[in-house]
């Protein structure tokens, strides 16, 4: 599945800014901590330095001088707690619940933030020199009671920049939905053209970031424009230089076999004229396939075309032909119209009418209809011939395919010939049994067109 450029911009820019949200929640709360640790700090330095001032060595071992009343040693609400130890850890004085953290070398103090006897205490510990030797000082203020007060704070931070980032996110989805409506206005506008409609697209109507998009694709509509008409032009010169030379040799062979001379070889002649009759039929059905190839008719102009008068003048051409087989052409006519290539049309009704002809049996009839129903424009054929089977109604639209026993020496092509021109205006043919249970009807349902109303009856 093809990746979404709007999700893919949107996740790059949700993890940055998920990581600043917490950086920066995190800085918050260190700013909103770190002044009460630093005066906490300060003070039990302080106070760390008072009671090495008031060591004293008595009888070879040190003990804490009384306070004196004008400067007394500890705070009197008790919010300090220490501890004296000597060289090797062993409690000197007072509370030896307060452990000994550890010293840094330089600096000679040493801070912890540590839970004693289930009380959060901030600890110091340093070491003073006495003449009896050093003594390890402990001190110990509990932590004031406004960390539950950080600790709710940072929550509601980190709470509050998550809601940040999601409204955040999704004004930069709105954002990029809005920035990305050229591009889809500019797809939807090809996809809404037809196969036919290479129309080079305005560049000056689309945004600057994609302007060398549609440049791009304006030089492929060209070489495909380029190249179709050259594939017209080669299949146009094909027929002209087909169907002039076969049309001589029939001519020659219609006036030799009139020849009294040639009464002997007439037979033969008459062989070979019919031969070079079907390699006429045979072309004619290759350059007719050809030309309804969607590849050449990617640059086809389209125009309105009355179906009822398409099929007035191929029932008209083949008149003489269903008149020497003795079958009765007729045809019904009702006005409808579609947009397309008229010749495209022709070639599909040709088709039909030459297949409903060539499978009906002399005295049969074939009937060609034109009109509108339920709305959408068609053309239909129907003879009262053998009928095709209906398991074999499918594969008689693939190219070269014959149904066994057919008369004549067809090439297969017709109704493969009208469903490649039927796909190009997406139309639907349909085979099916004629009236009265006989022979076959195979009609072409176009488009509904809305410009258009009424339905035949």
């Amino acid at each position: 599945m093809n990746a979404s450029i709007s999700r893919t911009l949107v996740f790059w820019l949700a993890v940055p800014l998920t990581l600043l949200a917490l950086c920066g929640t995190l800085v918050h709360y260190i700013n909103s901590m770190a002044p009460q640790v630093i005066t906490t700090d300060r003070h039990l330095k302080q106070i760390a330095a008072e009671l090495a001032a008031h060591l004293a060595v008595k009888d070879g071992g040190v003990e804490l001088s009384a306070d004196s009343p004008e400067r007394p040693l500890m705070p009197a609400d008790g919010s300090v707690r220490y501890a004296l130890r000597d060289l090797n850890a062993q409690i000197i004085a007072g509370d030896a619940l307060l452990p000994l953290v550890a010293v840094e070398a330089p600096a000679n103090f040493g801070y912890e933030t540590l839970q004693v006897d289930h009380h959060g205490l901030r600890i110091l510990s340093t070491r003073a020199e006495t003449a009896a030797g050093p003594v390890w000082v402990t001190v110990a203020s509990a932590l004031k009671s406004s960390e539950p007060a950080a600790r709710y704070e940072f929550l509601s931070t980190l709470l509050w920049d998550f809601v940040q980032l999601d409204i955040t996110l999704v004004l930069v989805w709105v954002g990029i939905q809005l920035g990305l409506r050229p591009v889809r206005k500019l797809r939807d506008e090809i996809a809404q053209r037809s196969a036919q409609d290479l129309r080079p697209i305005a560049e000056s109507s689309v945004p600057r970031e994609i302007a060398p998009l549609a440049a791009t694709l304006n030089r492929l509509f060209s070489l495909l424009k380029t190249s179709v008409q050259s594939q017209q032009q080669f299949i146009a010169n094909t027929a002209h230089q087909l169907r002039t030379p076969i049309t001589g040799m029939q001519a020659q062979l219609d006036l030799l076999v009139a020849e009294p001379a040639a009464a002997p070889i007439k037979q033969r002649l008459q062989t070979l004229q019919e031969g070079v009759r079907q390699l006429a039929h045979s072309a004619n059905q290759l350059l007719s396939l050809a030309r309804a190839d969607p590849a050449a008719n990617i640059a086809a102009k389209t125009q309105q075309v009355a179906l009822n008068a398409i099929a007035g003048e191929v029932v008209a051409r083949f008149f003489d032909r269903a008149l020497q087989s003795n079958i009765d052409l007729g045809a019904d006519l009702q006005p409808a119209n579609v947009r397309a290539d008229p010749s495209l049309l022709d070639d599909l009704l040709s088709n039909l009418v030459d297949n409903a002809l060539k499978y009906t049996q002399s005295g049969g009839s074939v009937t060609v209809y034109a009109g509108r129903r339920d709305g959408h424009p068609f053309l239909a054929v129907e003879d009262d011939g053998p009928g095709i089977p209906e398991a074999d109604r499918q594969s008689v639209r693939q190219r070269f395919v014959r149904l066994p026993n057919s008369p004549g020496h067809g090439s297969g092509l017709g109704l493969a010939i009208v469903e490649e021109i039927a796909s190009l205006y997406s139309a639907e043919v349909s085979i099916d049994t004629g009236a009265g249970q006989r022979g076959t009807r195979v009609a072409v349902r176009f488009a509904a067109d809305p410009a258009e109303g009424g339905g035949r009856t």
